[in-house]
């Protein structure tokens, strides 16, 4: 760049466009598949990657605002701020979080179970339910997550994303393997909804460009909405390029839970009551929710 673009560059007033996370998974696109039909997603500069790899981004500083699983979230609570009404969790059934097992889970004391490496919260509740509800002890290593290449050295699996999608609905009942939907036995054994990932801001973000947390808020919100009311269209277009039928992708979105409200808080403290001590943040730890109304100030975004 010449000594006269750069100045140019440098006097440019233009705001930088916020730096926005998003899950490169099926479950989160009725998140974002509505910001293009909104006309927002050209606001955002938008990263799509793993959970984990996203969680590391923005405590690190490299997004302003994006999803975080659970337990990074709640590991860099004072860094954080997590956004109203918007999430990836269930309230039963998730599908895409699952325990794939050759035995039954009360066989698997001292077994070796495979952890998938692309989220930690779903390891962790997966290792809760299993000391906890079937009072055993695996022997836990992480690795890919590659259903066939697990099944080489364990006798279980944590899956979570679309790898859960594809053992769950394909390769587990063709290998006569059991399944078990983490959803599911959190509900049985609390009675409460699950939230997996929450989508956050950066305190230091929220606190100089306040109104672009609002707007990246707004849009995510509208996205979700939209592709709610026109789920069928969004699960047949997704069926055309992945492996999922158009009424399994429907089930899908459906059966998750994008909203975080009182009864989703309700799941996070019990879960943080049970597993804070021994995953690194402290269990009377909780989330606090961004109040659009605390950040009335100039428009700076």
């Amino acid at each position: 760049m010449d000594n006269s673009a750069a100045k140019a560059s440098l006097d440019d007033p233009r705001p930088v466009r916020p730096r926005v996370g998003h899950i490169q998974f099926l479950n989160c696109l009725p998140l974002y598949w509505g910001l293009a039909r909104t006309g927002t997603l050209l606001d955002l500069e938008l990263t799509k990657d793993t959970p984990e790899k996203l969680s590391e981004r923005l405590v690190h500083g490299d997004l302003d605002i994006s999803p975080i699983t659970l337990v990074e979230f709640l590991r860099n609570a004072d860094q954080l701020v997590a956004l109203p009404d918007i999430a990836v969790g269930c309230d039963g059934p998730v599908m895409s979080c699952v325990i794939v097992s050759q035995v039954p889970l009360d066989q698997l004391d001292g077994a070796r179970v495979a952890l998938g490496s692309t989220s930690r919260t779903s390891v962790r509740l997966a290792q809760l339910m299993l000391a906890e509800r079937y009072g055993i002890s695996p022997d836990y290593y992480t690795c890919p997550p590659d259903l066939g290449l697990m099944m080489q050295e364990a006798q279980a699996a944590v899956l979570i994303g679309d790898a859960a999608l594809r053992a769950s609905l394909h390769d587990a009942p063709r290998l006569g393997l059991h399944v078990h939907d983490l959803g599911t036995m959190w509900k049985e054994w609390t009675g409460l909804p699950f939230v997996f990932a929450v989508w956050a801001a950066r305190r230091d973000f929220l606190a100089t460009r306040p109104r672009a947390v609002h707007e990246v808020h707004k849009a995510f919100l509208a996205s979700r909405d939209l592709s709610l009311e026109e789920v069928e269209k969004v699960a047949e277009q997704a069926s055309r390029w992945e492996m999922f039928d158009q009424d399994v992708l429907r089930r899908y979105f459906t059966t998750l839970d994008f909203s975080l409200g009182a009864e989703q808080l309700a799941g996070i403290a019990e879960f943080t009551r049970r597993v804070g001590a021994t995953t690194g943040f402290d269990p009377d730890v909780r989330v606090e929710l961004y109040r659009p109304q605390d950040y009335t100030g100039p428009r700076t975004a």
